[in-house]
């Protein structure tokens, strides 16, 4: 395919291109990978997502693979720890809403990441929201279900978990699919 044929947000960064090909906007239903996602939305917020996504790796070494029960028993020995990682973004409000989160998860879904999966699925109904964007203007960032599933994160404990945070992994995760239509990613373009 050629770059024409992409969502203009994509670079020609290899790493971007991979993840707008191959993850933004597929169906994941991998509760763990679903906690990854929240976790690392948190931690681009006031960031660029290739800020990140040039971590992601970091991250999962600095974060037990986002093993919600492991990330929940960190202490602060681990808070400095992670504050010293140059490989993640050192920020200490979002290091310590990462073991909240995770400590969220745990107490509301216990060792369960399907029920965490399903429970974030159920905002659209188990399957994705196959949106029609034909410019980037069309897109929005927050939407009456992202507003909801924040909410809904919120009042269970989570933090660093806003509608806009929420409506990009939404997006991350496959839950809508935001492809302009006429790339090539887009659900109705794919066989």
């Amino acid at each position: 395919m050629t770059e024409e044929t992409r969502c203009p947000w994509s670079t020609k960064d290899p790493l971007y291109i991979a993840y707008h090909d191959e993850e933004w906007g597929r169906p994941n239903h991998d509760g763990r990978r679903l906690f990854e996602k929240i976790v690392l939305e948190g931690a681009q917020s006031g960031l660029s997502w290739i800020t990140i996504l040039r971590k992601r790796d970091n991250y999962r070494n600095a974060f037990a693979g986002f093993d919600p029960a492991k990330v929940a028993a960190f202490d602060d020995d681990d808070v400095e720890r992670l504050m010293n990682d140059a490989g993640i973004v050192r920020n200490q409000a979002k290091i310590r809403s990462a073991i909240n989160n995770a400590n969220t998860f745990v107490e509301h879904f216990g060792n369960d990441e399907d029920a965490f999966s399903a429970f974030l699925w159920a905002f659209v109904d188990g399957k994705p929201i196959v949106n029609q964007r034909k410019t980037m203007d069309d897109i929005t960032a927050v939407t009456d279900i992202s507003t909801d599933m924040s909410k809904a994160l919120k009042k269970l404990g989570f933090s660093f978990i806003g509608p806009t945070t929420c409506y990009a992994m939404m997006q991350a995760a496959g839950m809508v699919d935001d492809h302009l239509v006429t790339c090539f990613c887009h659900t109705s373009n794919r066989s």
